[in-house]
């Protein structure tokens, strides 16, 4: 893939949802770093490769400061930053507190939670109990791990990968409230919500809905939730040309 005419190379952090690590990145990251772009791929404390560090603490303060620590310890300004799913809450609660360093900001099919909610609040009611219900297994403290076809990924390969990688999401993350000192992203310039409509997640259109309302940039992509997986070279452009 090639960058689009005149374009001049970018920073970008993109941090993944619940279950999933920066592993998920990769066909994503692959394809920026090759057109000239600088990518991070964080993993939040307790997934992933970092699944060794998972106890009942963490919490979506842990994950916004996982982040916020990338920005800061890279040095990193002007960043274009990308949250999916849950991502939409940690990166949310990034730009809050380092709106400077933040030139942009996009959530990929992600809960955009306004101060006071938690990732929990944001769920309809049926599926709120069933999360919770789900805990049971390990005392409250995780939840268990959903199928990559859950997220919309078909290929056969992609499917086990994805479900070879994903690891319980610390509860913690899910039932914390944010707070926040400004509507989601208010002090952040450029901002833009991509809505996954095949399969879609029903839930996540009240957040699509919300951004065209208060002027956002908005568009829709015809894939499943994991697009980093099953649109990897789509959602480039798009993070290219309007990220």
């Amino acid at each position: 893939m090639s960058q689009p005419e005149n374009s001049n190379p970018k920073t970008f952090v993109l941090v993944h949802g619940a279950f999933h690590g920066g592993w998920c990145w990769r066909p994503v990251a692959d394809i920026l770093r090759a057109a000239g772009h600088t990518v991070f791929t964080p993993t939040l404390t307790g997934l992933g490769e970092r699944l060794h560090l998972l106890t009942p603490e963490v919490n979506l303060s842990t994950h916004i400061q996982d982040v916020m620590s990338v920005l800061e310890w890279e040095n990193l300004r002007d960043v274009v930053l990308v949250g999916h799913s849950y991502g939409g809450g940690v990166v949310t609660g990034v730009a809050d507190r380092v709106a400077d360093r933040i030139g942009s900001i996009v959530y990929l099919d992600a809960v955009v939670p306004t101060s006071g909610q938690s990732m929990l609040d944001v769920q309809p009611q049926e599926r709120r109990q069933g999360m919770i219900d789900r805990t049971a297994s390990s005392n409250g403290w995780t939840l268990p791990t959903n199928s990559a076809e859950y997220y919309g990924v078909t290929d056969k390969a992609d499917q086990a990968w994805v479900d070879s990688k994903c690891t319980p999401q610390p509860f913690a993350t899910f039932t914390q409230k944010i707070t926040l000192s400004d509507p989601p992203a208010a002090r952040i310039a450029r901002r833009l919500y991509i809505l996954c409509t095949n399969p879609p997640l029903p839930y996540m259109r009240q957040f699509y809905d919300a951004a065209v309302a208060v002027g956002w940039n908005a568009l829709e992509m015809e894939t499943g939730h994991d697009a980093m997986v099953t649109e990897p070279e789509a959602l480039c452009r798009i993070l290219l040309e309007q990220g």
